[in-house]
């Protein structure tokens, strides 16, 4: 448990013991990467320091319940305990509801555009009546009045220009990749950055699981080389001995949105340092020290083969460094995407925001 703090809950008095264990378990479960022994250990030291269960309900009371709710499984070959999918879900709306608690047209799903007219869910908006427009959409009630108005109520008429239509807001599909970072410095000088990282990954999975299922969301790890992971793998995600092969997330990334058929697609990047590899072969080209022309100029020619394709990309730096800042401002001037230069307590926010942003508007 070096280097981790866990303090007292504030708002237990609501909650069985049971519910403020759980919180504390799926919290921990981040930490360890997804290791429910380790998790369960770091759990009864902090009840020995807390007293969070009573005589009268134990840890082995708590451990059970797990099972018998589904959150936990025996693995009888090694004789360990595993998480299941519930867990892992829960987890994740854990995640969304901590940091989003607070916070073109294409075939129908459930993002806002600025586009009006023929569209797929009724607002409460009205206006006037223009030729095209779907009868179903029409509103009667104001029409009739209108037409008293104008018209009088003698001689009932009912003209084109007394018609008023309900409002309609077209929605559209937006396909994310994520890309985290896993190079080795998300856990140097004392700081823990991939599990903050990985909690702003399954919040967002979350919530466009729940709120937005039309949308796509993919992810996407990157250390030395890239690949693809599922939601469901990412409790489990850790940090590698590795060197950041920016490129190489970037290339899966719109290998993986080449395949999508909507026009509106993204990609938001997470990382906390520089490029410091290229595969060349079955050879890795790398170099740690300071920013070396011949992998910063194939990152910014990736840069420019996503703007060619209308792929907007919005990196989160977790640094602060002058020249790291300047290397990222240089990618997202050619790539004519963002940047936010956040802390750990903001990336979840800047992330929820720019996404929120993104579905109110058509990505170009």
């Amino acid at each position: 448990m070096i280097g981790y703090r866990f303090s007292e809950q504030k708002d237990k008095k609501d909650k069985s013991i049971f519910d403020q264990l759980f919180d504390i378990f799926k919290e921990m479960l981040v930490y360890t990467n997804g290791d429910a022994a380790e998790a369960l250990s770091w759990l009864t030291e902090v009840d020995k320091q807390y007293n969070i269960t009573t005589p009268e309900y134990g840890m082995g009371d708590f451990i059970e319940d797990l099972k018998r709710k589904g959150y936990l499984k025996d693995y009888q070959e090694k004789g360990e305990v595993i998480i299941t999918p519930k867990t892992e879900q829960s987890i994740r709306k854990s995640s969304l509801d901590q940091i989003f608690g607070k916070i073109k047209k294409s075939k129908q799903g459930n993002h806002q555009s600025n586009f009006y007219g023929l569209g797929d869910d009724v607002t409460s908006d009205k206006r006037e009546y223009r030729f095209g427009d779907s009868i179903e959409n029409i509103s009667m009630v104001d029409s009739l009045k209108n037409s008293q108005i104008n018209n009088g109520i003698s001689d009932f008429t009912l003209t084109e220009n007394d018609l008023e239509v309900m409002e309609t807001e077209h929605k559209s599909q937006t396909s994310t990749v994520l890309m985290i970072d896993i190079s080795h410095s998300m856990i140097l000088y004392g700081e823990d950055r991939i599990t903050p990282a990985k909690k702003v990954a399954m919040a967002l999975a979350e919530l466009i699981t729940t709120k937005y299922p039309k949308d796509t969301l993919e992810i996407i790890v990157f250390g030395n080389d890239a690949w693809q992971v599922e939601i469901k793998d990412l409790p489990y995600l850790q940090v590698g001995p590795y060197h950041t092969n920016t490129v190489a997330g970037l290339e899966l990334a719109l290998d993986l949105l080449r395949r999508k058929k909507n026009p509106n697609k993204q990609i938001f990047m997470i990382t906390d340092g520089k490029p410091t590899c290229l595969k060349e072969g079955d050879h890795y080209y790398q170099n740690s020290f300071g920013l070396d022309k011949k992998i910063i100029n194939k990152t910014l020619n990736m840069a420019a083969a996503c703007r060619r394709l209308k792929i907007p990309v919005t990196t989160f730096m977790i640094a602060k460094d002058p020249y790291l800042q300047s290397f990222v401002e240089e990618f997202t001037q050619i790539n004519n995407g963002k940047a936010f230069y956040t802390s750990l307590k903001g990336l979840g926010n800047y992330i929820f925001e720019d996404y929120t942003k993104n579905r109110k508007r058509k990505i170009r």
